[in-house]
C-alpha cells in the first residue's frame, strides 16, 4: 500500500486556515448579539443567586465535555488497535474537531481526518478504515436514537414549541431531511462495508461518470477505494471491538447533550430534563443541512427558539434566558475547539510537513 504523497496531504489541508476560525465566531456572536439586543430583559437574573449551585453545575458542564472528548479519544484508540498513544489520540481528536468547527456541518472534518491519523503513524488503508468507521458509528447513534426518542418522548413534545405550529413544522422538516440523509448514508455504507464493497465502488464510479457529476468523479473513486479498504479491515474485528467502539460513541454523544442540561440547571430550573436532552439530538440532525461553519448562527438561533419553553421562567423572559444559555452552551461545546485548534494546528503542520519531516518521508 503506497502512502499518499506529501503534496496531496498538503492539498487536503490547504482549505484549513486559522483565519477561517473567525467566521463562525463572528456569525455565532452576531446572531446571539442580535437576539440579546432584541429580547434581553434584566429580570431574567432576578431570581439567580450565586451560590454553590451554579458553581457545581458549571463544573458538571465542563465535566460532561471532558466525557465527550474522552469517549472520542478512547474510541479512536480502540479503532487503531491501541497503536495511537493517548497523546496522539488527543491530538487527532482536537485537530479533527477544529476542522469540523471551521467547515460546514455537512462537510465536517472527515475529509482531512485520514491525513491526521495517517501522519501519526497509521498506514493509509487503516487510516481510511478508522475514519470511515468513526463516521459510521456516529451516524448509527443518530439513526438509532432519533426514532427511539420519538417513541419515548412523542412527536408533539419534540416539535410543538409554538402555538401556531409554523416553527414546529419548520423544525420537524429540518430534522426529517437531516435524518433521512443520514439514514441513506448509513444504509449505503453498511452495504458497502459488510456486504459488497466492490459493488458499491463500481456503483459510485458509474454514477459520477454522469456529465453533471463528473467534476467529483475522482473523489467518488477514492471513496470507493476507502470503502473496500475499510471492509477488509473491519472483517477481522470481534465482538469486544464493537462493544468498545459502540460504548465510547454512546459516551461521547450523550455527554455532549448533557452539557446544556447542566448549564440551564446552573441558573434556572428545567421543565423536563430528558426532553431537553432529546431536543438537542434533534438539533444536531438539523445542523447537517446548514452551510455555515460548525452550524454557527443556526445552532444558537435554534437552541434559543427550540429549547426556551423548557426553561422555567415567565414566558416573556424565556427567549432571553434561552439566548444567554445558548451563548454559554456554544462557549463550552464549540469555541474552545477553535482556540485549541489554533494552537495545535500550525505546530502540527510544521512538525509533520516541515523540511525535516519531508526529508525523513
Amino acid at each position: 500500500m503506497t502512502e499518499p504523497r506529501t503534496e496531496n496531504n498538503r492539498g487536503a489541508l490547504s482549505r484549513i486556515r486559522l483565519s477561517r476560525a473567525l467566521y463562525p465566531i463572528a456569525i455565532g456572536l452576531g446572531v446571539v448579539g442580535y437576539m440579546l439586543w432584541r429580547d434581553f430583559d434584566a429580570d431574567v437574573f432576578s431570581d439567580v443567586r450565586f451560590t454553590w449551585r451554579p458553581v457545581f453545575w458549571l463544573f458538571m458542564a465542563v465535566l460532561f465535555m471532558f466525557g465527550r472528548d474522552l469517549g472520542y479519544i478512547v474510541r479512536i484508540r480502540v479503532l487503531s488497535g491501541n497503536e495511537l498513544s493517548w497523546l496522539q489520540a488527543f491530538r487527532v481528536i482536537m485537530l479533527w474537531e477544529f476542522t469540523s468547527a471551521v467547515t460546514p456541518s455537512a462537510v465536517g472534518g472527515t475529509s482531512v481526518a485520514i491525513v491526521y491519523v495517517h501522519k501519526e503513524g497509521i498506514s493509509v488503508g487503516r487510516s481510511s478504515a478508522i475514519v470511515m468507521l468513526t463516521s459510521f458509528l456516529d451516524e448509527v447513534y443518530f439513526i438509532v436514537m432519533f426514532p427511539l426518542l420519538m417513541l419515548l418522548v412523542g412527536r408533539t413534545e419534540l416539535f410543538d414549541v409554538d402555538a401556531s405550529g409554523v416553527v414546529a413544522r419548520s423544525l420537524m422538516n429540518f430534522a426529517l431531511i437531516g435524518y433521512f440523509v443520514k439514514l441513506a448514508y448509513v444504509l449505503l455504507l453498511s452495504y458497502g462495508l459488510f456486504v459488497n464493497p466492490r459493488g458499491i465502488k463500481s456503483l459510485l464510479v458509474r454514477i459520477f461518470r454522469l456529465r453533471f457529476l463528473r467534476r467529483w468523479a475522482q473523489g467518488a473513486e477514492k471513496t470507493g477505494d476507502d470503502i473496500v479498504r475499510s471492509s477488509l479491515e473491519i472483517r477481522r474485528h470481534g465482538f469486544r471491538f464493537w462493544v468498545g467502539a459502540g460504548a465510547s460513541t454512546f459516551l461521547s454523544w450523550s455527554s455532549r447533550y448533557m452539557v446544556a442540561n447542566a448549564l440551564v440547571l446552573a441558573f434556572f430550573s428545567v421543565g423536563d430534563q430528558f426532553l431537553l436532552f432529546a431536543r438537542q439530538l434533534v438539533m444536531w440532525i438539523m445542523m447537517l443541512v446548514m452551510p455555515t461553519p460548525g452550524g454557527s448562527g443556526f445552532a444558537e438561533y435554534v437552541f434559543s427558539t427550540y429549547c426556551r419553553d423548557l426553561i422555567e421562567v415567565p414566558a416573556a423572559l424565556q427567549l432571553g434566558a434561552a439566548t444567554l444559555i445558548a451563548l454559554m452552551w456554544r462557549g463550552v461545546t464549540y469555541y474552545p475547539y477553535l482556540a485549541i485548534g489554533a494552537v495545535i494546528f500550525p505546530r502540527w503542520i510544521k512538525r509533520k510537513f516541515g523540511k525535516k519531516a519531508t526529508a525523513e518521508g
